[in-house]
This record gives structure tokens, sequence and C-alpha cells, in this order.
């Protein structure tokens, strides 16, 4: 993971100033937490005005799986029981097929931006990928103004910042 992200600084600075549009500049956060005892795991967030709206991490998928009823525990008591099952239910369930992400997927979703052209970036399947595509500043109004009809099969959360993107530019 570290070889993807880098300096997590430069990658910040390139997220919140290189990339974003002119438009979303000052109003897009990321931020990226480790703790003690985390074996190497991360925890990512985006914030729009300084709101949360989006967090990346192991937690963040397992409870997910927990609260809609993908584990086989309901209510897990202790840490063996709140990660029974974690791999093959990641395993089981596509990045496509639900709303949360790992670390890792969202480190492997800005190594994919990144290396590829923008219009291939915002026409992914991986709903990462678009995330970091529709807050790109080399996206126009006409190719913003294509995509507005092109967001009911997206989850509600990148609905959201390509609404937020609409917006900031008038669209």
């Amino acid at each position: 993971m570290s070889k993807i992200l880098g300096f997590w600084s430069a990658m910040r600075r390139y997220l919140e100033q290189d990339m974003i549009a002119d438009s979303l500049k000052g109003r897009i956060r990321y931020s990226c937490t480790t703790y003690v005892g985390m074996d190497g795991c991360y925890i990512f967030e985006i914030r729009v005005d300084g709101k949360q709206i989006k967090r990346f991490s192991w937690e963040t998928i397992m409870t997910y799986f927990i609260e809609n009823g993908y584990t086989k525990i309901k209510d897990p008591r202790g840490i063996r029981e709140y990660w029974d099952g974690f791999s093959e239910l990641k395993e089981k369930y596509s990045i496509n097929d639900r709303t949360e992400y790992t670390d890792d997927e969202f480190c492997k979703a800005l190594e994919k931006y990144r290396t590829q052209d923008i219009r291939t970036s915002i026409k992914s399947s991986d709903p990462l990928v678009r995330m970091f595509a529709i807050l790109d500043g080399r996206l126009g109004k006409r190719t913003l103004t294509k995509l507005k009809d092109e967001t009911d099969y997206l989850p509600e959360w990148l609905k959201n910042l390509y609404k937020l993107r609409f917006e900031a530019e008038q669209i």
C-alpha cells in the first residue's frame, strides 16, 4: 500500500490541489490515519465542507456486513466474532455489490485513476475510480453535462459527489 501512496502529504496535495476542479478547491479534504495495532491498515476519509462523507477501512466494511445481515453472527461479541468470515464476505460481495470499501480498495482505485486517461476513469465500473474522476478538473462542462443523465445506477454516496460537482459548475 505504501508503494501506491508514497508520501501521504504529497498525495493529499495532489488530490486536494493539483487534480481537483477549481470550483471545488478548498471544499474537499482527504485524511489518512493509522493507529498502533492496526497491522498496517489505514483509515481514509473524505470530507466536503468539513463534513465526513465517506470512510474507507476494514472496520467500515465489516460493520456494513454485520448491519446488513451478511454475517453468521448477528451480534458479535469480541474481536474474533466481529471479524469472523470477513475475507469470505469481501470476496463474495464485490466492490460493485456494496457501498463500503477497504483502505486497500481506496489505494488500488487511486492508483488506477492516476495511471489511466480521465475519460476511462469517469466510465469505470469501479465506483472509487469514478469518485476520483468526478472531482477532477480535467472534466469540462460538456462532459459533465453528458454525465448528468448517467447517475441513476450509482451508489447514493457517489451520486452526492456528482451532484456536488454539477452544482459547483452550475450545471
